[in-house]
């Protein structure tokens, strides 16, 4: 009796080596390979290749800026006058003004729409916003100049109604005083931080700027709350900022008055940088202060800059700064030079001493694998700011060291990218930028000085940094402030490193970001128009994994369901039976490892989920099976790792 047992159960064993899942699938193929997810036709203004179509347009604005800073009542003052140019084909008879510093008091919406504890984006106690005076309109037609200007200010918008209708190519020239309240810290964005030496001013969304109009909402208008960023038009930026006698400033674009404004041996330090791969200082930290060290004692100084083709400007000034510069070499042969200012506090080497390094490698990184810098000068600011981009100039966090400082800077620089060269709206698709500049950070970093600080991290291990109750594509301000960081940065660049390591391959995924950086670099892209560039690239069809990962927030379970020997005898081949259990479908990786030999890797397209649930297919092994194990080296994110090993009884 019991010899017959034992026989009974070598042959279920034999047969069956492994337990059948029992689990029920969720997945539906119907709905993830729908054929009209992605389906846009094309039209003149957008191709359905993702290209921009023949007549694409977008509209231009150019602004002339002046504005002073004063340290004793705390405020920014100044001018500025927007040439506005209308390129579509429709009339326009108003303009929209952005006025993001309206955000900051206690009527605003964005702080109406601010949690109790504030987060990130909140300010307590601060009654701020614009205070603008002098508007004035002017038109081509002598007879509308001069005229009455109707507005209305709505919050952190504004309404100029014009006299008669901006025709096609026509421009209007709008003017206006502008006055603010600095806030110590405006979500997170701009502010003041207090050095050893004194303060530190970040100044950014200090000017009224141009809402963008194009072919897809008109007027984008959506209020400035915290979350969402910002959809700006491009133009030529001519500025100066006038500040007390002691400040240095940096700013976006490039310096035009440097014998005004420095010394001679700054001037010559800065010559010397501009040729240097080695970090130069510019003014040290034992020369603050000195009366040597600015080209007057006295009054205020007015620094000039310039930047062209840009979508924003912005700058910081401060009388505690120490500044150190280099160049970088970019792949035309020219160079730029990169600089930075901090507090002399923080200016170790394991600290701000290493951020021009950082900031010379970034520039030439993704000048090389992308597309080339466009400006004549990047510029990295330690303040207030845990971490903020603008063209040119980014802010950083004043308490920034090692792999950290690294890291945020390497990511505000990274936004030059996105969404600086390709102009996203980031009020309403944050993934946009901060998902694509996260996972262009992934290849920086492993870049970065023989991987200094780079740690190998398989897909499924960041599992975890992919979570969230919502999907990718809700408005940020629309996010739990808690999951941003998901939605909005990890889970859109994971979603990249799968398509890169598990659909499409790495050159494709690679060749396909820089094509669609190419196609859009200084316009205005949709979701779509990304969809469509990667797929015209790659040659797939790619929308049951835009459904899944972006439109949707659905999970990935592989599963092994079960596997048996054919006619009992392992020399006849395996039989094996997988199965998609939740609503998304990924290409399969099976490792299968035969007694005595090395493991095969088996691959197997993502196509086997377009009709069914389970797929079942034969192995020709020819001794006993050790194990089976889906996606062994971890390049998805498998939501269920206990059923993705099948071993013997």
């Amino acid at each position: 009796m019991k010899i017959k047992l034992l026989v009974l159960a070598l042959s279920i064993a034999v047969q069956g080596f492994g337990q059948e899942s029992t689990e029920k699938s969720k997945y539906d193929p119907v709905a993830v390979f729908n054929p009209m997810i992605n389906y846009q036709p094309s039209t003149v203004y957008r191709s359905a290749s993702g290209n921009p179509g023949p007549a694409y347009w977008q509209n231009q604005a150019n602004y002339k800026i002046s504005a002073t800073l004063d340290e004793k009542n705390n405020t920014i003052a100044g001018n500025v006058k927007i040439e506005y140019i209308n390129n579509s084909p429709d009339e326009i008879t108003f303009v929209w003004l952005q006025l993001d510093q309206n955000k900051f008091n206690s009527t605003s919406r964005g702080s109406k729409t601010t949690p109790p504890n504030l987060g990130r984006y909140g300010l307590k106690d601060f009654e701020g916003g614009y205070k603008i005076a002098n508007l004035k309109v002017e038109q081509a037609r002598a007879n509308l100049r001069n005229q009455p200007v109707k507005s209305f200010i709505d919050d952190t918008r504004m309404q100029i109604f014009l006299s008669e209708p901006l025709k096609t190519k026509q421009k209007v020239e709008i003017s206006m005083d502008f006055e603010f309240l600095i806030p110590d810290n405006g979500a997170d964005r701009m502010g003041k931080y207090d050095a050893k030496n004194g303060v530190i001013y970040t100044i950014a969304q200090w000017f009224p700027r141009v809402c963008v109009y194009d072919d897809i909402e008109g007027w984008n208008t959506t209020p400035y709350l915290g979350a969402g960023e910002f959809y700006l038009e491009y133009g030529d930026y001519d500025f100066e900022i006038t500040v007390p006698y002691n400040h240095i400033v940096v700013a976006s674009g490039e310096l035009l008055n440097g014998r005004e404004v420095l010394t001679s041996k700054q001037l010559d330090r800065l010559k010397k940088a501009q040729n240097s791969d080695e970090t130069v200082m510019i003014l040290e930290k034992d020369e603050i202060g000195k009366n040597n060290s600015r080209p007057k004692n006295s009054g205020v100084l007015t620094w000039k800059f310039t930047c062209k083709n840009t979508r924003d400007v912005a700058w910081a000034s401060s009388s505690a700064f120490v500044w150190d510069a280099a160049k970088a070499s970019l792949p035309s042969g020219k160079n730029i030079l990169v600089q930075s200012v901090y507090p002399a506090e923080v200016d170790g080497k394991n600290e701000w001493g290493r951020s021009t390094e950082y900031t010379k490698h970034s520039m030439e990184f993704y000048s090389k694998e992308l597309f080339e810098y466009p400006y004549p000068v990047a510029t990295n600011v330690a303040g207030i700011v845990s971490g903020m981009e603008y063209p040119g100039i980014v802010f950083c966090s004043a308490k920034s060291k090692r792999a950290g400082l690294f890291g945020v800077t390497d990511h505000e620089f990274g936004h030059t990218w996105f969404p600086m060269i390709v102009g996203t709206n980031e009020r309403k698709f944050a993934w946009m930028d901060e998902g694509f500049n996260t996972y262009i950070n992934m290849l920086s970093m492993k870049a970065f000085n023989s991987g200094e600080y780079y740690k190998e991290q398989n897909t499924q291990d960041m599992g975890f940094f992919a979570r969230g109750s919502k999907a990718i594509l809700t408005p940020p301000d629309a996010m739990p402030e808690v999951e941003i960081g998901s939605l909005a940065y990890y889970k859109p660049a994971i979603g990249l490193k799968m398509l890169s390591e598990a659909v499409v391959g790495e050159e494709r995924m690679n060749l396909a970001l820089k094509e669609y950086i190419r196609r859009w670099a200084f316009k205005h892209p949709t979701p779509f128009d990304f969809f469509h560039t990667v797929e015209d690239v790659v040659g797939e069809d790619l929308g049951w994994f835009w459904k899944s990962w972006f439109f949707e927030n659905y999970k990935i379970d592989q599963a092994i369901k079960s596997a048996k020997y054919i006619n009992n005898n392992a020399s006849n081949g395996i039989n094996i039976t997988l199965e998609n259990l939740e609503q998304m479908p990924m290409p399969i990786e099976l490792e299968i490892k035969e007694r005595g030999k090395d493991a095969v890797l088996i691959n197997l397209p993502v196509d086997i989920w377009s009709k069914t649930k389970e797929w079942n297919f034969n192995y020709p092994s020819s001794a006993e099976i050790e194990s089976l194990r889906l996606n062994p080296r971890g390049i998805i994110i498998d939501s269920n790792l206990k059923n993705n090993v099948f071993k013997p009884n």
